[in-house]
């Protein structure tokens, strides 16, 4: 069974401008065309267009996609590639898990510094940020 671009947009919920952009970055193949130019593409297209937006999903970059679609396109050392590349992807998760849980605790202190009384002018929330711009533009 083959595809138009409209029916496959409509199936992996993307636009059909999505698909020919991935066309272009390589992400899925070329369609064949119709003899009347309307591309047709393969239910494989349909699952790999279905993969790159559950990676995407999972944080991924389209670069780190086309890598790691690359690996996998590859029959060559296949699992080292796919390992290397989840021990890295771990780390930067690890990493993003950190800063979000600096800034979480950041924004805990802050929201502890709001009195009772909501209603009042002063904000200490934006006090507390501007004290710290005016001592981060001392340091500039």
């Amino acid at each position: 069974m083959q595809f138009r671009i409209g029916e496959l947009a409509v199936m992996c919920g993307v636009n059909k401008e999505t698909i020919r952009y991935y066309e272009r970055l390589g992400l899925i193949p070329e369609p064949n065309r119709t003899e009347k130019g309307y591309r047709m593409y393969s239910p494989q297209t349909f699952e790999r267009l279905n993969f790159i937006k559950r990676m995407q999903e999972l944080g991924f970059t389209l670069h780190e996609i086309d890598k790691l679609l690359g690996v996998v396109d590859c029959n060559e050392a296949k699992c080292r590639d796919i390992y290397d590349f989840t021990v890295l992807k771990i780390e930067d998760i690890q990493r993003r898990i950190q800063d979000l849980k600096k800034i979480e605790q950041m924004l805990t202190d802050l929201r502890e510094r709001c009195p009772d009384n909501k209603d009042i002018f002063e904000c200490p929330i934006i006090e507390t940020l501007m004290d710290t711009q005016k001592k981060a533009d001392v340091y500039l």
